[in-house]
């Protein structure tokens, strides 16, 4: 089993040539959020994965396998639940308010300018559709919002550099600290669970 321990976010740096003849792996969401796990390549290589705790793999990124190979990764199809706004009964804000009670369950959750994509729901499907909006069965890559408190911070396409949350922030404007926080400390009676 080869082992793969690196991977590089969409492939950033690497010249299109290597990319082209990158073997590939086709990997659904369950899977690309996991740090260790087994998979087999477009040649029949198996691949053990172990990438740092917290680490999340994108369609687009490339694995670095030990032996130096590159495997491009495909967000596989899968099913979800397609949610547009319904022409007959509502506005395109009705998405803007199916993603605000979706983001509340803590619901993963795709955000497009047309449409959302949810993992299928049958009880948050019916609520959608009570908002009058139209949830339709497909089956398609998922790509889910990493979430403003994502381990390691996020990158975004266009201008290559990550936010971590745990750092401070610099901009070419200001420098901004974060405030230090008291401690959370839990004892006998705190009243809440984690």
């Amino acid at each position: 089993m080869l082992q793969v321990s690196k991977v590089i976010s969409r492939g950033q740096g690497l010249a299109a040539p290597l990319l082209k003849r990158a073997a590939t792996v086709e990997l659904d969401w369950d899977v690309r959020q996991k740090s260790r796990f087994a998979t087999t390549d477009s040649t029949g290589r198996e691949l053990g994965v172990f990438l740092p705790r917290g680490t999340v793999v994108r369609g687009g990124d490339v694995l670095v396998a030990e032996d130096g190979s590159l495997i491009k990764v495909i967000a596989a199809p899968q099913p979800v639940l397609v949610i547009t706004a319904s022409p007959q009964h509502g506005t395109p804000f009705d998405l803007t308010r199916a993603a605000y009670h979706l983001g509340n369950r803590h619901v993963p959750i795709e955000l497009q300018p047309d449409h959302l994509k949810i993992e299928p729901d049958h009880v948050l499907a019916e609520m959608l559709r009570a908002m009058h909006l139209t949830v339709v069965e497909s089956s398609a890559a998922f790509e889910p919002e990493s979430g403003a408190y994502a381990a390691g911070g996020h990158a975004h396409d266009g201008h290559g550099h990550s936010h971590a949350p745990a750092a401070a922030a610099k901009t070419k404007y200001a420098v901004i600290k974060a405030a230090p926080v008291a401690p959370h400390v839990h004892g006998p009676g705190c009243g809440h669970e984690h």
